[in-house]
């Protein structure tokens, strides 16, 4: 039992409201396939909608592939801030890569229209996360910087008030 199964039948047979949730049916379905492979065979099976495998490979514990699908391609913000705050203490370079992925999406305007709670959510975890880590603060600080852009863009300007 192997791709062609995952690929032609389950994802079909188990179709639920979440990408999340979808995985978990599939990997309750066949305890038997590691879910590394299951999620590479999700992942494959719709190449359009990558970043929203972000949480699966999350909630997997393959953190690597998570992190590498929200820089690699558009992943909700909210879902990084959340990722963020959640792994801030027991992964916390993890997190602050989610956070900094967050604020970047942002940037870029994917997804929904940016509220200035939702930037302030994302730079907090992304600083907690950080410090955490043992990376200082004027680090972080620079390498949001680098991510917004133009000071003109919605994150720079509601951390512009938020720094004064």
């Amino acid at each position: 039992m192997g791709r062609p199964i995952i690929a032609a039948y389950a994802l079909a047979a188990n179709r639920a409201a979440t990408y999340l949730a979808t995985f978990r049916a599939i990997a309750k379905k066949y305890p038997d396939r590691a879910p590394q492979s299951i999620l590479a065979d999700l992942i494959e099976s719709e190449p359009g909608s990558l970043g929203k495998w972000f949480a699966a490979a999350k909630d997997a514990g393959l953190l690597d592939i998570a992190l590498s699908l929200a820089k690699n391609h558009p992943t909700d913000p909210k879902t990084l801030t959340r990722a963020a705050r959640e792994f801030a203490v027991k992964q916390p370079s993890f997190a602050m890569a989610c956070g900094l992925c967050a604020l970047r999406w942002m940037d870029a305007g994917y997804r929904y229209e940016i509220a200035p709670i939702d930037v302030l959510d994302a730079y907090d975890a992304t600083v907690k996360a950080a410090a955490a880590a043992g990376v200082p603060a004027p680090d972080v600080q620079a390498r949001v910087r680098q991510l917004v852009g133009a000071p003109s863009s919605i994150i720079a300007k509601v951390l512009a008030t938020k720094r004064a």
